[in-house]
């Protein structure tokens, strides 16, 4: 490595910091944990002495030394904590959704281009093993020309939980916490959309925010559906591409998130490789054959991050890109409540 570790600070100690970006902080020589802030005092001392521990965000994003701060609080404040810690000249990623109002990335966006700031967002399942491997069928024309391009992210939660992603409250609901990552991917692909359809509903009993959602992203030449339930036990389908020259089905999650919640570290370079039963299957009219799945790896993500601070190289994921994420999920609510296709505009 070429220079020193940037120095990196986390806001929150829940589950999305623990899981998905800790220990890659922890393992990646790249970057270096100076700083935390979390009500939770008492065990982000235990878990990591030595490092600074702040009872409140805004105290830490002012007076730590910290170069680099990850933003892991609740949605509704991304963009407050976001705009404070780029007013204090510090990089900022963070976790998505970006926002939860266009204006509002707009106003961020601006801010980290007058300060000359890396401002990136958290699509850390442009990693995704599966991801890859459909982009790689993609891009050599494996399928032929993509006609219908369809994704998933279903699961089994048909009770309510009492935590803040599931109530009724800015960012709140699936179409904050799982389109993102769709959608990312979606446009990653395949650029803007020329209009957009969508069914954004309330299904379960008790629930007081959206959980379903079909999104149908309309191109010239195909289509893209888009969709998350919480009444789907597994198998669950995540990929269904179909093109001129065969189909590719996958079924099941990239393992990095159940690799790390088991407290696997992401140490070898091989640490995400997805087992062979999981492999997806590429259909064509007299055959079919199995398509290993393609090495992810969020790693990546954060050292590009790095490269980016350090060596002014590309910025893995520039804010500008997660906003037409946001553009899309804020036109999804108007055609689901307008029962209409809406036309994009960017």
């Amino acid at each position: 490595m070429p220079y020193a570790p940037v120095k990196t600070a986390v806001v929150g100690y829940g589950f999305s910091a623990k899981t998905f970006h800790l220990p890659f902080i922890q393992t990646l020589p790249e970057l270096e944990l100076t700083a935390l802030s979390s009500s939770q005092k008492s065990a982000v001392q235990a878990d990591w002495p030595g490092v600074a521990c702040y009872d409140d965000a805004d105290t830490m994003l002012v007076e730590s030394d910290a170069e680099l701060v990850i933003i892991t609080a609740p949605n509704d404040v991304h963009f407050r904590l976001a705009k404070l810690a780029l007013e204090n000249g510090k990089h900022v990623i963070v976790e998505k959704p970006f926002v939860t109002k266009v204006e509002d990335g707009e106003a961020l966006i601006r801010l980290a281009e007058e300060k000359g700031l890396v401002l990136s967002v958290f699509h850390n399942r442009r990693w995704d093993g599966d991801f890859l491997t459909v982009k790689k069928l993609i891009e050599e024309s494996k399928l032929g020309d993509v006609k219908y391009f369809e994704s998933h992210f279903d699961r089994f939660r048909p009770e309510v939980r009492q935590r803040w992603r599931e109530q009724a409250q800015d960012g709140g609901g699936i179409l904050f916490d799982l389109a993102p990552h769709l959608l990312d991917q979606a446009l990653a692909l395949f650029g803007a959309p020329q209009a957009l359809t969508a069914q954004c509903k309330i299904m379960r009993p008790g629930a007081s925010t959206i959980d379903y959602f079909n999104l149908v992203l309309h191109y010239p030449a195909h289509f893209v559906h888009l969709h998350a339930n919480l009444y789907s036990p597994e198998p669950n389908l995540r990929y269904k591409v179909l093109g001129t020259q065969g189909k590719y089905e996958k079924y099941g999650l990239d393992p990095q998130e159940e690799y790390l919640k088991a407290g696997v570290k992401p140490e070898l370079p091989t640490w995400a490789e997805e087992p062979s039963s999981h492999y997806g299957q590429f259909h064509q009219e007299t055959d079919s054959q199995v398509i290993p799945t393609e090495l992810g790896g969020y790693q990546c993500y954060f050292a590009g991050v790095a490269d980016a601070i350090r060596q002014g190289k590309p910025n893995p994921v520039p804010a500008e890109e997660a906003l037409l994420n946001i553009r899309l999920i804020q036109l999804a609510l108007e055609s689901s409540q307008l029962g209409q296709t809406l036309k994009v505009d960017v």
